[in-house]
């Protein structure tokens, strides 16, 4: 389930974006400070461009999904997620929360409103390196354009824009389809 994020999620948001496994496929890959986090919501919490989500599973907190750069003129958006890393692989959940997060968003930006972003297009990045999720995208229908380099605080980073449009979405096949 996808609920928006709220004052009482900062905390955990913030440990878990700065846990090693997280920063290591982000753009920025720094330690995030609490004034850092603090300052970040502030901007985004009151911005109608941006929509930051609660991942919940089984009635747990496990993770953050993040669209930002919303038009619903263009009807288009980008996103990002992450998860507790440390807390679901510790309790052989990270899978599940892995896979049912990528789903769970990629439906929320394609679903009418008010329930979702109600777009035609998502898009995003990843590093080159996240094999998984790059192995994840595709299966969603994601296509991955030409790589760049951008430059961050934390140095120069090379990513690779993706994009899904609402027609190019896998359909899943019924039971009695497959078989």
């Amino acid at each position: 389930m996808l609920r928006r994020a709220t004052d009482a999620d900062l905390p955990s948001m913030l440990a878990w974006r700065n846990q090693e496994a997280n920063r290591s496929v982000s753009i920025n890959q720094h330690v995030i400070t609490a004034e850092e986090h603090a300052a970040w919501w502030s901007r985004v919490s009151q911005d109608p461009t941006r929509r930051v989500l609660m991942f919940e599973y089984a009635g747990r907190p496990l993770g953050v999904v993040s669209f930002f750069d919303h038009d619903p003129v263009a009807r288009s958006a980008s996103w990002g997620f992450y998860l507790d890393h440390d807390g679901t692989t510790a309790d052989g959940t990270a899978l599940l929360a892995w896979t049912k997060v990528m789903r769970e968003a990629v439906a929320y930006a394609f679903a009418p409103e008010p329930d979702g972003l109600d777009i035609d297009l998502l898009e995003g990045e990843v590093l080159p390196h996240n094999e998984s999720v790059r192995a994840m995208n595709r299966r969603l229908g994601f296509t991955e354009g030409e790589p760049y380099e951008q430059t961050t605080d934390d140095g120069v980073v090379t990513a690779i824009p993706v994009s899904l449009h609402r027609d190019d979405r896998p359909t899943r096949r019924s039971a009695k389809e497959q078989r």
